[in-house]
């Protein structure tokens, strides 16, 4: 049984790394990846036993679901009213090499309030009103990506893999923000100091100014308030992170719903949650449901603590594994990695903010910088500036690596 499992999830992990090669949507196959590993389990020890795991890991997982939901809702709501664009018109430098480091350091503190992919789209949306030349402009882009990977590894709502250890206990909001937050600085300081020394020249594009301002302001506010509230909701309420979630984004609901309220039916549904709802990324939530699921199988098998033994039994140090696993977060999904090790692991060997946890962040957050495919931010910025793989390989990817070292060096003097 656990045999042809593996054999279910091997494949299924194999399919999602090829995603854009074969064309099938990744969400698809972790889905069917998932389910199978169920019904083989199912059908293998038909008792009452699976119903109660599947039932508990449902609950887990839904928790992380609605968190994603509500975010994701919440950074569309604030994109529709333009709220981005409030920062971003404020940037006023021509000088390439400062507008550089003002991107770079924007995109790190961006994400760690947002998300990395969301920062990533709206930064490189910036960057194209910015930089007009095609390859200083691709140069931008690769910054960018190992920037809001950086920041959004030292937040617990920055990164989904962080996002998923904060919710499932691994980590706690302050201590993540205090252990991982110099790594993260020295993961972009790094490349981005060896990378000053190539760019210079002056710009003539200017920053477009915002005519709704006012509330595009609000709206932002509100919006960022909303997000940064959830970590300080869930330590006075000490209810699960979704809950804080929901309550900014009804918040965030009713405002919308109040602005501009003369103005026609069909222009302020442009501006509504039920719009912000639609433009969301759907698939990505349930990719996330099919790879929980699947590694919850393995996980309710005992086949991941085995894997963990084997493991310490190879290698003996968790640094070393932990800081592979970041190098293979390039090329595998960060998410199922992670989903792994939170079942390879246990909580009562390892308790929350213990350093293989907060390392584990660091390393799946970054190490996808590595290579354009390796994590969602580097996937949105290469389809919206059509980046070659082997460009960015030449031009970015040793940046990418010094910066992944130094923070992880960081971390480890640290601790």
């Amino acid at each position: 049984m656990e045999l042809y499992v593996i054999i279910i999830f091997v494949i299924g992990y194999l399919l999602i790394a090829l995603e854009h090669p074969i064309r099938i949507n990744k969400a698809a196959t972790a889905l069917v990846t998932g389910v199978l590993c169920w019904t083989v389990f199912a059908l293998a020890d038909p008792g009452p036993f699976i119903k109660t795991e599947l039932s508990e890991l449902l609950s887990s997982i839904s928790s992380i679901l609605f968190f994603l939901l509500g975010a994701m809702t919440i950074v569309e709501l604030i994109d529709a009213h333009q709220g981005f664009r409030f920062i971003t018109d404020r940037i006023r430098t021509t000088d390439v090499r400062r507008l550089m480091w003002v991107v770079s350091w924007l995109a790190f503190f961006l994400s760690a309030v947002l998300d990395n992919l969301t920062t990533a789209i709206v930064m490189v949306s910036l960057t194209r009103k910015l930089v007009h030349d095609r390859d200083q402009r691709l140069i931008f882009c690769g910054m960018i990506i190992i920037a809001a990977n950086a920041g959004g590894a030292w937040s617990p709502i920055g990164d989904v893999t962080t996002t998923m250890l904060w919710i499932g206990g691994q980590i706690s909001s302050s201590e993540i923000i205090v252990r991982t937050f110099l790594p993260g600085v020295a993961c972009l300081l790094v490349p981005l100091t060896l990378l000053s020394f190539k760019m210079t020249g002056q710009l003539t594009a200017q920053p477009v100014a915002n005519d709704d301002e006012k509330g595009s302001k609000l709206i932002l506010v509100v919006g960022l308030a909303a997000l940064l509230f959830v970590p300080v909701f869930k330590t006075i309420t000490h209810l699960p992170p979704y809950m804080g979630i929901m309550l900014g984004l009804g918040v965030l609901w009713v405002i919308s719903e109040m602005k501009n309220p003369d103005a026609d039916e069909s222009e302020r549904r442009k501006f509504s949650a039920a719009h912000a709802l639609s433009k969301i990324d759907t698939s990505s939530v349930l990719f996330f449901m099919g790879i929980l699921l699947a590694v919850g199988a393995l996980e309710s098998m005992e086949i991941l603590h085995h894997f963990a033994a084997w493991l310490d039994e190879s290698l003996g140090d968790n640094r070393i594994i932990i800081s592979l696993i970041g190098v293979v977060s390039a090329i595998v999904d960060n998410v199922p990695l992670v989903a792994a090790c939170m079942g390879m692991y246990s909580l009562d060997v390892y308790p929350m903010d213990h350093m293989i946890w907060q390392y584990l962040a660091y390393c799946a957050g970054t190490g996808g910088s590595l290579l354009v495919i390796g994590s969602a931010a580097g996937v949105a910025v290469m389809g919206m500036e059509r980046i070659d793989f082997l460009w960015y390989m030449k031009k970015i990817s040793l940046l990418a690596l010094a910066g992944y070292v130094s923070g992880a060096a960081v971390y480890l003097l640290m601790n």
